[in-house]
């Protein structure tokens, strides 16, 4: 079996084959830190979380170099910061952290490389000096300007491209490809800013010297500079919303492929669908602007969340709605009930070096589907399956190694799409299972079965019965804890 993805550049779905399997290598922009994430932002990191968690699966982890962005210069940042009354660096390392954390609780791994614009201004400079150098931008009055008319060389190695060639338009079509239109200095209405010139009111720390005069950097060109600093010129994958196909995506060609034209950037766009709440798109203006934040300080555990992101295949349109919530939240209870019959309360090993884990392989069925253009809802069909088998087995109090080999698989299919806090923990059990008795067995699946019930009494804040139920484990020696990603985990006394 052969990954296969849906390429935007050329508009079919086509086999994966990475430049050097040793060297697997993916970019997707990252958010602009001036506010908390929104459920949109969210989905994307989340979706780019699988493919990287799948990739990693497929070649190894340490052959797989994921990077995103952090773009921490931009006017939307210097105006938030103005509206709040405060710096702009103490903006941006606030919903920096703020970011971090929201993705850390809904199970997100690490980049490989997080590269922040303001840290990489020399490299943007030096590939607006390549581009005026190659005829493809020009300076005017303290601007530096893309011209999208102008044609770009290539060499053998790299293929033929135009402007608009990813999302479809004609030059003739482009609107203005910056954030803030200065068309008093463009050649042509579609040309795009790559470097604009400062404010007299400008905080000190959005202002950079550049051959142009003191300035700061346009949208786009931080992602081709810093692409291609930590990718090289060409690489495997770049992703991102489905929103940023044009301008910034286009842009992002134009500059990296015009700078070098020995280059040909990103070989497959991969790009994730809209969100929409309730059918209508997110915005603050009609009060459905749901943040990460919101939805967990309302006690959504965060894996109910990424369940939720990955309930549609990442390329179509998702609908976020109060009945998507409810049928994830059962999911996960579905989940901690098995979690909790099967090891809730086995004390904590090193998993991996168990002879089943290691000779335990993922889920056929599960994989294929996520081979398959990364169909997520087709892998959770085949992961739910997985979980009515380990009930069945449960409820047979069986306790050969088939239970062990069972429970193995549906954990390593629950963490190759990022369902992982309490599979980390439930999965040690199979070091004391096997010295089980048959009365073993049922004393734990018996216990099992009340933390299932105190999970539902907390989500219906029932705390009186959430309380009793923990005071009856602790008389039978059993110690709960509660931990902030909301896993919840049995100890001996």
């Amino acid at each position: 079996m052969q990954l296969t993805l849906y390429n935007s550049l050329t508009r079919k779905k086509e086999p994966f084959e990475p430049l050097n399997p040793e060297n697997v290598r993916m970019y997707v922009c990252g958010p602009t830190v001036y506010a908390r994430p929104h459920l949109g932002n969210a989905r994307s990191v989340v979706v780019y979380d699988v493919l990287y968690r799948l990739l990693r699966h497929l070649y190894g982890e340490a052959q797989v170099t994921y990077v995103r962005n952090i773009t921490d210069v931009d006017d939307k940042i210097i105006t938030a910061s103005g509206e709040r009354g405060i710096s702009i660096n103490a903006l941006t390392h606030e919903v920096t952290e703020q970011f971090h954390a929201d993705m850390a609780a809904l199970g997100c791994l690490t980049p490989t490389h997080e590269p922040k614009a303001t840290g990489h201004i020399p490299e943007m400079i030096a590939m607006i000096e390549a581009l005026i150098a190659n005829g493809c931008a020009y300076a005017a009055e303290g601007h530096a300007l893309f011209d999208v008319t102008a044609a770009p060389e290539h060499t053998a190695d790299s293929p033929p491209w135009h402007y608009g060639m990813l999302s479809g338009r004609s030059v003739g079509q482009q609107a203005a490809g910056a954030r803030v239109a200065v068309e008093a200095y463009k050649k042509h209405p579609g040309d795009f800013v790559l470097w604009k010139p400062a404010d007299a009111a400008d905080d000190a720390s959005c202002v950079f010297d550049s051959p142009w005069g003191k300035g700061r950097p346009g949208w786009h060109i931080e992602c081709s500079a810093m692409a291609t600093k930590y990718l090289g010129g060409t690489f495997d994958i770049h992703g991102g919303g489905a929103d940023l196909k044009f301008p910034h995506h286009e842009n992002e060609i134009a500059q990296a492929r015009c700078s070098d034209p020995s280059s040909e950037f990103a070989r497959c766009w991969v790009h994730n669908g809209f969100l929409t709440v309730n059918g209508e798109k997110m915005a603050k203006s009609a009060g459905n602007f749901i943040t990460v934040r919101d939805l967990l300080d309302q006690g959504v555990d965060g894996e109910v969340i990424r369940l939720a992101l990955l309930s549609s295949k990442y390329n179509e349109p998702l609908n976020w709605t109060d009945k998507l919530v409810e049928d994830a939240s059962a999911i996960r209870l579905s989940l901690s009930r098995i979690y909790g019959s099967f090891a809730a309360f086995y004390e904590m090993k090193e998993l991996e070096t168990n002879h089943f884990w290691m000779t335990t392989e993922l889920d056929m069925d599960v994989k294929a589907a996520l081979l398959n253009d990364l169909n997520t809802p087709k892998a959770f069909s085949h992961i739910y399956e997985q979980i009515r088998e380990c009930r069945k087995l449960e409820e047979s109090s069986s306790t050969d190694d088939t239970c062990i080999i069972e429970f193995i698989k549906l954990i390593k299919s629950l963490q190759i799409v990022g369902i992982t806090h309490d599979a980390q923990t439930a999965a040690e059990f199979q070091r004391s299972i096997e010295n089980d008795t048959g009365e073993n067995f049922t004393q734990r699946r018996m216990i099992g079965d009340k933390i299932f019930a105190r999970a539902a009494a907390k989500a219906a804040k029932n705390w009186a019965e959430a309380d009793r139920i923990r005071d009856e484990l602790k008389a039978e020696g059993i110690i709960l804890e509660d931990r902030p990603d909301g896993t919840t985990i049995g100890r001996k006394a």
